[in-house]
């Protein structure tokens, strides 16, 4: 992977919608020709499988070979492998542990991208994550509120301190698109996360809205950016992807 260009996705808060953001990003990107690998670092609580409706295929030898959504994208996730609804019950050396043979043991090929999505908070996966894939660079998400923003501000704080470069913010469930006047309501407040992008003077890169449609989308395996094609979604994703291909 030494020409891969590593992109974590991170957020300090959970709930905020991180892996949407990580699974429409990686699909964005494979949909641009690039050869895109998805990697589900959050080990406690996998959901990439299920947003991208995909599954293993068989492996030989003793590499695994990720599954596949469409021409370009490989994804791995522990759900994957494990028993539905069975719990990982690991401390900090498995999981570091885990984290390197995902990155050993995956049949990942030659890729242009390689998405990370990472669990909440600054613990284990975090860490071990830049200690082992080094990430080129980290995009962090949020919500409007102030008790998301006091997270954000320690998962910032935190890529700092590593000495990581923030790629820019994404602010998810920005605002709810009135289905009658077609206004925008802001259901959880607005400005915290120009606040947080001023502060540290980072960019805000993108605005996504809520939208109902977008979770049972993503309950079926159908990302927004393929099924949301022509709103404001996509548009919002395309900025993310634009940032993405500055570095």
């Amino acid at each position: 992977m030494e020409k891969t260009k590593k992109i974590a996705v991170m957020s300090g808060k959970g709930g905020v919608g991180k892996t949407t953001v990580a699974v429409n990003l990686a699909v964005a990107l494979a949909a641009e020709g690039y050869q895109v690998g998805l990697l589900d670092l959050d080990l406690h609580g996998p959901n990439v499988q299920r947003m991208l409706g995909v599954s293993l295929p068989p492996s030989e030898g003793e590499k695994i070979v990720p599954a596949k959504y469409g021409d370009s994208l490989k994804v791995f996730s522990l759900a994957m492998i494990l028993q539905e609804g069975a719990p990982v019950i690991w401390r900090g050396p498995l999981k570091h542990k885990a984290i390197e043979q995902l990155t050993r043991d995956v049949e990942w090929g030659d890729l242009d991208y390689l998405i990370c999505d990472l669990p909440p908070g600054t613990g284990d996966e975090a860490l071990s994550t830049f200690q082992i894939i080094k990430p080129d660079a980290v995009i962090v998400v949020s919500t409007p509120q102030k008790v998301a923003g006091d997270d954000v501000r320690r998962a910032i704080n935190f890529v700092r301190r590593l000495n990581g470069k923030i790629l820019g913010l994404v602010e998810n469930m920005s605002y709810l698109i009135c289905p009658n006047c077609g206004e925008k309501v802001y259901v959880f407040g607005k400005g915290e996360t120009e606040k947080l992008a001023e502060e540290f003077g980072i960019p805000l890169i993108a605005r996504i809205p809520m939208d109902p449609e977008v979770v049972s989308l993503s309950d079926e395996g159908k990302p927004a950016v393929v099924y949301k094609r022509g709103t404001v979604i996509e548009e919002e994703f395309k900025k993310i992807v634009e940032k993405v291909l500055s570095l």
